[in-house]
C-alpha cells in the first residue's frame, strides 16, 4: 500500500504522461510529510518551465505564495480577491482567510 505522499506523487506522474496544457492540483500537500512537500513544490517549480498552466487549489498559504503568480480566494463559489501573488498582503489574508 502506498502513503498518502507516495499515492500524490503517482497522480501528479500519471496525469503528466497525457501531456496536459492544464494541471489542476487540489491540495496536494494535505496530509503529506514536510520534506514529500518539497519534493511536490519543486516539481511544480520545473513544470512552470514548461508549457503547462497549474492551477492550485491549496490552503497551505505559504506554499502558494512560493509557486502562484497569481491568487483568487473564494467565498462559498464566489471570488472575492484577486491579482498578482504580490498583493497577496496580510491584510488581505486577514480579510479574506482568517478563521
Amino acid at each position: 500500500m502506498l502513503s498518502g505522499g507516495q499515492q500524490q506523487q503517482l497522480a501528479i506522474g500519471r496525469a503528466l504522461l497525457t501531456e496536459p496544457k492544464l494541471l489542476i492540483l487540489d491540495e496536494p500537500t494535505e496530509g503529506i510529510q514536510p520534506n514529500i512537500i518539497d519534493q511536490i513544490g519543486e516539481a511544480i517549480k520545473l513544470l512552470r518551465k514548461e508549457s503547462i498552466t497549474i492551477l492550485l487549489v491549496e490552503q497551505y498559504l505559504e506554499f502558494c505564495k512560493e509557486l502562484a503568480d497569481n491568487f483568487a480566494i473564494l467565498d462559498r463559489g464566489s471570488v472575492v480577491a484577486q491579482g498578482p501573488v504580490a498583493e497577496l498582503t496580510d491584510q488581505v489574508v486577514k480579510q479574506h482567510l482568517t478563521v
